[in-house]
Protein backbone atom coordinates (compact mmCIF):
# COMPACT_ATOMS: atom_id res chain seq x y z
CA UNK A 1 0.00 0.00 0.00
CA UNK A 2 1.37 3.38 -1.38
CA UNK A 3 0.19 5.88 1.36
CA UNK A 4 1.31 3.35 4.10
CA UNK A 5 5.06 2.80 2.66
CA UNK A 6 5.01 6.75 2.27
CA UNK A 7 3.53 7.11 5.76
CA UNK A 8 6.20 4.83 7.60
CA UNK A 9 8.84 7.00 5.34
CA UNK A 10 8.43 9.90 6.89
CA UNK A 11 5.94 11.47 4.68
CA UNK A 12 3.95 13.82 7.01
CA UNK A 13 1.48 14.77 4.01
CA UNK A 14 0.68 10.82 4.45
CA UNK A 15 0.25 10.89 7.60
CA UNK A 16 -2.25 13.67 7.20
CA UNK A 17 -4.26 11.79 4.87
CA UNK A 18 -4.76 8.68 6.63
CA UNK A 19 -6.04 10.80 9.54
CA UNK A 20 -8.46 12.13 7.87
CA UNK A 21 -9.23 8.95 5.95
CA UNK A 22 -9.74 7.62 9.79
CA UNK A 23 -12.10 10.32 10.74
CA UNK A 24 -14.16 10.00 7.42
CA UNK A 25 -14.17 6.22 8.25
CA UNK A 26 -12.74 5.21 4.95
CA UNK A 27 -13.79 2.05 3.73
CA UNK A 28 -10.03 1.29 3.60
CA UNK A 29 -8.71 2.52 7.11
CA UNK A 30 -8.82 -0.61 8.86
CA UNK A 31 -6.84 -2.38 6.01
CA UNK A 32 -4.02 1.11 6.73
CA UNK A 33 -4.14 0.56 10.51
CA UNK A 34 -3.49 -3.38 10.11
CA UNK A 35 -0.92 -2.66 8.52
CA UNK A 36 0.50 0.39 10.45
CA UNK A 37 -0.15 -1.52 13.93
CA UNK A 38 3.24 -3.40 13.89
CA UNK A 39 5.59 -0.44 13.57
CA UNK A 40 3.22 0.86 16.56
CA UNK A 41 4.02 0.37 20.35
CA UNK A 42 7.18 3.11 20.73
CA UNK A 43 5.95 6.39 21.38
CA UNK A 44 5.21 7.70 24.91
CA UNK A 45 1.38 8.94 24.97
CA UNK A 46 0.81 11.86 27.50
CA UNK A 47 -2.65 13.23 28.41
CA UNK A 48 -3.40 16.71 28.80
CA UNK A 49 -6.09 17.27 30.28
CA UNK A 50 -8.06 20.22 33.10
CA UNK A 51 -10.96 22.76 33.68
CA UNK A 52 -11.26 25.34 30.64
CA UNK A 53 -8.67 28.44 31.19
CA UNK A 54 -5.94 26.60 32.49
CA UNK A 55 -3.84 27.15 29.62
CA UNK A 56 -3.46 23.25 28.60
CA UNK A 57 -2.62 24.15 24.97
CA UNK A 58 -0.01 26.86 25.83
CA UNK A 59 1.89 24.21 28.18
CA UNK A 60 1.65 21.92 25.54
CA UNK A 61 3.22 24.26 23.08
CA UNK A 62 5.62 25.18 26.21
CA UNK A 63 6.49 21.20 26.63
CA UNK A 64 7.05 20.17 22.82
CA UNK A 65 9.44 22.77 22.05
CA UNK A 66 11.03 21.74 25.38
CA UNK A 67 11.22 18.04 23.79
CA UNK A 68 12.18 19.12 20.48
CA UNK A 69 15.77 20.78 22.35
CA UNK A 70 15.89 17.00 23.23
CA UNK A 71 16.01 15.72 20.19
CA UNK A 72 12.48 14.00 19.89
CA UNK A 73 9.70 13.81 17.46
CA UNK A 74 6.73 14.95 18.67
CA UNK A 75 3.40 14.48 17.87
CA UNK A 76 0.36 16.94 19.22
CA UNK A 77 -3.57 16.36 19.22
CA UNK A 78 -5.45 18.42 20.00
CA UNK A 79 -9.12 17.19 20.68
CA UNK A 80 -12.15 19.97 19.75
CA UNK A 81 -15.61 20.18 20.47
CA UNK A 82 -17.40 19.13 17.38
CA UNK A 83 -19.26 21.40 15.04
CA UNK A 84 -22.75 21.40 15.03
CA UNK A 85 -22.98 21.69 11.51
CA UNK A 86 -20.18 20.29 9.84
CA UNK A 87 -18.91 17.94 12.73
CA UNK A 88 -15.27 18.98 12.53
CA UNK A 89 -12.88 20.27 15.00
CA UNK A 90 -14.65 23.85 15.70
CA UNK A 91 -11.55 25.18 16.86
CA UNK A 92 -9.17 23.97 14.25
CA UNK A 93 -5.03 23.86 14.19
CA UNK A 94 -4.51 25.98 17.32
CA UNK A 95 -3.52 29.24 17.15
CA UNK A 96 -1.52 29.41 19.90
CA UNK A 97 0.70 26.34 18.46
CA UNK A 98 1.27 28.08 15.25
CA UNK A 99 4.63 29.10 16.51
CA UNK A 100 5.70 25.00 16.20
CA UNK A 101 4.01 24.49 12.55
CA UNK A 102 7.82 25.34 11.06
CA UNK A 103 8.94 22.55 13.01
CA UNK A 104 9.41 19.65 10.56
CA UNK A 105 9.40 17.79 14.09
CA UNK A 106 6.35 18.36 15.31
CA UNK A 107 2.98 17.13 13.89
CA UNK A 108 -0.11 18.82 14.64
CA UNK A 109 -3.78 17.85 14.17
CA UNK A 110 -6.94 18.97 15.79
CA UNK A 111 -10.08 16.45 15.85
CA UNK A 112 -13.36 16.45 16.92
CA UNK A 113 -15.32 15.17 19.74
CA UNK A 114 -18.24 14.49 17.87
CA UNK A 115 -20.37 13.83 21.15
CA UNK A 116 -18.58 11.30 22.64
CA UNK A 117 -18.22 11.11 26.29
CA UNK A 118 -15.17 12.01 28.12
CA UNK A 119 -13.85 14.35 25.18
CA UNK A 120 -11.75 11.89 23.15
CA UNK A 121 -12.30 12.12 19.64
CA UNK A 122 -13.70 8.43 18.23
CA UNK A 123 -10.78 8.79 16.19
CA UNK A 124 -8.46 9.27 18.59
CA UNK A 125 -6.85 6.10 19.26
CA UNK A 126 -6.32 5.23 15.74
CA UNK A 127 -4.41 8.86 14.90
CA UNK A 128 -2.15 8.13 17.97
CA UNK A 129 -1.68 4.72 16.54
CA UNK A 130 -0.79 6.58 13.18
CA UNK A 131 1.42 9.44 14.92
CA UNK A 132 3.44 6.18 16.62
CA UNK A 133 3.95 4.83 13.53
CA UNK A 134 4.64 7.68 11.67
CA UNK A 135 8.06 8.32 14.59
CA UNK A 136 6.61 10.47 16.82
CA UNK A 137 8.27 9.47 19.99
CA UNK A 138 6.43 11.73 22.16
CA UNK A 139 2.81 12.42 21.42
CA UNK A 140 0.59 14.90 23.52
CA UNK A 141 -3.35 14.36 23.67
CA UNK A 142 -5.08 17.23 25.02
CA UNK A 143 -8.92 17.02 25.08
CA UNK A 144 -11.37 19.32 25.76
CA UNK A 145 -11.61 21.04 28.75
CA UNK A 146 -15.33 19.88 29.80
CA UNK A 147 -13.65 18.97 33.09
CA UNK A 148 -16.89 16.35 34.36
CA UNK A 149 -15.83 13.95 31.73
CA UNK A 150 -12.16 13.76 31.48
CA UNK A 151 -11.38 10.29 33.02
CA UNK A 152 -11.28 8.84 29.42
CA UNK A 153 -7.96 10.27 28.75
CA UNK A 154 -6.63 8.10 31.50
CA UNK A 155 -7.68 5.13 29.11
CA UNK A 156 -5.63 6.42 26.36
CA UNK A 157 -2.50 7.44 27.76
CA UNK A 158 0.51 6.25 29.42
CA UNK A 159 0.85 9.34 31.48
CA UNK A 160 -1.75 11.98 32.43
CA UNK A 161 -1.24 15.75 33.38
CA UNK A 162 -3.55 17.45 34.91
CA UNK A 163 -3.40 20.94 34.41
CA UNK A 164 -4.81 23.85 37.26
CA UNK A 165 -4.74 27.35 37.84
CA UNK A 166 -6.05 29.76 39.91
CA UNK A 167 -8.36 31.82 39.80
CA UNK A 168 -10.87 29.87 38.11
CA UNK A 169 -13.91 29.97 40.68
CA UNK A 170 -13.39 26.83 42.60
CA UNK A 171 -10.38 26.14 44.31
CA UNK A 172 -8.99 22.63 43.36
CA UNK A 173 -11.22 22.16 39.56
CA UNK A 174 -9.51 18.53 39.74
CA UNK A 175 -11.40 17.58 42.51
CA UNK A 176 -14.90 18.66 41.61
CA UNK A 177 -14.33 16.64 38.16
CA UNK A 178 -13.68 13.68 39.72
CA UNK A 179 -10.18 13.73 38.04
CA UNK A 180 -7.50 13.24 40.88
CA UNK A 181 -6.70 9.67 40.90
CA UNK A 182 -5.74 9.57 37.55
CA UNK A 183 -3.46 12.03 37.74
CA UNK A 184 0.35 11.24 37.24
CA UNK A 185 1.57 15.16 37.22
CA UNK A 186 -0.30 17.83 38.85
CA UNK A 187 0.71 21.14 36.77
CA UNK A 188 -0.06 24.30 38.50
CA UNK A 189 0.15 27.08 35.77
CA UNK A 190 -0.19 30.65 35.55
CA UNK A 191 1.72 30.65 38.51
CA UNK A 192 2.37 34.11 38.63
CA UNK A 193 -1.19 34.65 39.23
CA UNK A 194 -2.44 35.29 42.82
CA UNK A 195 -3.72 32.27 44.56
CA UNK A 196 -1.09 29.50 43.10
CA UNK A 197 0.30 28.59 45.57
CA UNK A 198 -2.96 27.99 47.91
CA UNK A 199 -3.78 25.42 44.77
CA UNK A 200 -0.39 24.01 45.13
CA UNK A 201 -1.24 23.19 48.61
CA UNK A 202 -4.58 22.21 48.48
CA UNK A 203 -3.22 19.68 46.17
CA UNK A 204 -0.92 18.42 48.37
CA UNK A 205 -3.57 17.84 51.19
CA UNK A 206 -5.80 16.45 48.48
CA UNK A 207 -3.01 13.66 47.85
CA UNK A 208 -2.27 13.51 51.61
CA UNK A 209 -6.05 12.02 52.40
CA UNK A 210 -6.31 10.75 49.18
CA UNK A 211 -5.62 6.74 48.43
CA UNK A 212 -2.95 5.29 50.34
CA UNK A 213 -1.12 4.39 46.75
CA UNK A 214 -1.11 8.67 46.61
CA UNK A 215 0.96 8.76 49.73
CA UNK A 216 4.15 10.05 50.50
CA UNK A 217 6.20 13.12 50.27
CA UNK A 218 4.98 15.61 47.60
CA UNK A 219 6.82 18.13 45.43
CA UNK A 220 5.58 21.57 45.19
CA UNK A 221 7.86 23.35 42.79
CA UNK A 222 8.30 27.08 41.86
CA UNK A 223 8.20 27.93 37.70
CA UNK A 224 12.07 26.80 36.96
CA UNK A 225 12.97 25.06 39.84
CA UNK A 226 13.97 21.17 39.73
CA UNK A 227 11.13 18.05 40.66
CA UNK A 228 12.78 15.38 42.26
CA UNK A 229 13.49 11.79 40.98
CA UNK A 230 10.73 9.11 40.93
CA UNK A 231 10.35 7.18 44.55
CA UNK A 232 9.68 3.76 44.03
CA UNK A 233 6.02 3.99 44.70
CA UNK A 234 4.44 6.84 42.38
CA UNK A 235 3.34 9.80 43.74
CA UNK A 236 2.86 12.96 41.51
CA UNK A 237 4.57 15.44 41.76
CA UNK A 238 2.92 19.07 41.54
CA UNK A 239 5.10 21.09 39.20
CA UNK A 240 4.24 24.93 38.83
CA UNK A 241 4.71 26.83 35.34
CA UNK A 242 4.06 30.30 33.59
CA UNK A 243 3.51 28.36 30.32
CA UNK A 244 3.44 31.68 28.69
CA UNK A 245 6.77 32.87 29.49
CA UNK A 246 8.13 28.86 29.04
CA UNK A 247 8.98 29.25 33.16
CA UNK A 248 8.93 25.75 34.86
CA UNK A 249 8.31 23.41 31.36
CA UNK A 250 11.66 21.87 31.84
CA UNK A 251 11.08 20.01 35.57
CA UNK A 252 7.77 18.83 33.85
CA UNK A 253 9.43 16.90 31.16
CA UNK A 254 11.74 15.78 33.71
CA UNK A 255 9.14 14.10 35.24
CA UNK A 256 7.42 12.93 32.41
CA UNK A 257 10.48 10.86 31.97
CA UNK A 258 10.38 9.84 35.51
CA UNK A 259 7.34 8.09 35.22
CA UNK A 260 7.63 6.70 31.81
CA UNK A 261 10.88 4.63 33.41
CA UNK A 262 8.35 3.95 36.69
CA UNK A 263 6.13 2.55 34.50
CA UNK A 264 8.85 0.07 32.60
CA UNK A 265 11.08 -0.90 35.94
CA UNK A 266 7.62 -1.36 37.87
CA UNK A 267 6.14 -3.29 34.88
CA UNK A 268 3.32 -0.89 34.90
CA UNK A 269 3.87 0.57 31.56
CA UNK A 270 2.68 -2.95 29.98
CA UNK A 271 -0.02 -3.17 32.67
CA UNK A 272 -1.50 0.11 30.98
CA UNK A 273 -0.95 -0.71 27.86
CA UNK A 274 -3.03 -4.28 28.11
CA UNK A 275 -5.68 -1.64 29.79
CA UNK A 276 -5.85 0.33 27.29
CA UNK A 277 -5.96 -2.49 24.92
CA UNK A 278 -8.76 -3.97 27.09
CA UNK A 279 -10.73 -0.79 26.85
CA UNK A 280 -10.12 0.09 23.49
CA UNK A 281 -10.94 -3.86 21.69
CA UNK A 282 -14.77 -3.16 24.36
CA UNK A 283 -15.36 -0.17 22.92
CA UNK A 284 -15.07 -1.37 18.99
CA UNK A 285 -16.92 -4.50 19.87
CA UNK A 286 -19.65 -2.32 21.50
CA UNK A 287 -20.35 -0.14 18.70
CA UNK A 288 -20.13 -2.52 16.07
CA UNK A 289 -22.66 -5.12 17.66
CA UNK A 290 -24.69 -2.01 18.11
CA UNK A 291 -24.55 -1.13 14.81
CA UNK A 292 -25.67 -4.71 14.03
CA UNK A 293 -28.84 -4.87 16.09
CA UNK A 294 -29.45 -1.17 15.17
CA UNK A 295 -29.60 -2.27 11.45
CA UNK A 296 -31.33 -5.68 12.54
CA UNK A 297 -34.23 -3.70 14.22
CA UNK A 298 -34.77 -1.47 11.14
CA UNK A 299 -35.08 2.12 11.42
CA UNK A 300 -38.66 2.30 11.68
CA UNK A 301 -39.51 0.21 14.98
CA UNK A 302 -36.19 2.32 16.73
CA UNK A 303 -38.19 5.46 15.21
CA UNK A 304 -41.04 4.57 16.65
CA UNK A 305 -39.60 3.81 19.97
CA UNK A 306 -38.20 7.22 20.32
CA UNK A 307 -41.18 8.89 19.68
CA UNK A 308 -42.93 6.82 22.44
CA UNK A 309 -40.11 7.89 24.89
CA UNK A 310 -40.55 11.55 23.58
CA UNK A 311 -44.45 11.20 24.16
CA UNK A 312 -43.79 9.76 27.65
CA UNK A 313 -45.72 6.43 26.74
CA UNK A 314 -42.68 4.66 27.89
CA UNK A 315 -39.36 5.35 29.74
CA UNK A 316 -36.08 4.70 28.23
CA UNK A 317 -35.34 1.65 30.68
CA UNK A 318 -38.37 -0.31 29.69
CA UNK A 319 -37.59 1.02 25.55
CA UNK A 320 -34.42 -0.64 25.96
CA UNK A 321 -36.13 -3.97 26.98
CA UNK A 322 -38.48 -4.20 24.93
CA UNK A 323 -36.38 -3.92 21.70
CA UNK A 324 -33.92 -6.10 23.31
CA UNK A 325 -36.71 -8.27 23.51
CA UNK A 326 -37.74 -7.47 19.48
CA UNK A 327 -34.24 -8.89 18.76
CA UNK A 328 -34.51 -12.22 20.72
CA UNK A 329 -38.05 -12.75 19.26
CA UNK A 330 -38.27 -11.13 15.93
Amino acid sequence: MELVEQLLSGDRRAAARVISLIENGDAHVQEYLAALHEHTGRAHVIGVTGAPGTGKSTLVSALAKEERKRGRRVGIISVDPSSPFTGGALLGDRIRMMDLSGDRGVFMRSMATRGKVGGLAVATADAVRVLDAFGSEIIFVETVGAGQAEVEIAKTAHTTIVVEAPGLGDEIQAFKAGILEIADVFVVNKADREGADNTANALRTMLDVGSPKRKGASAVEQPGAQAEAAPSNWRPPILKTIATEEQGIAPVADALDWHLEYLKETGRFALRERERITGELRNLLARALLDERLQALGDGTFARMVEAIAERKVDPHSAARELMGNLEHP
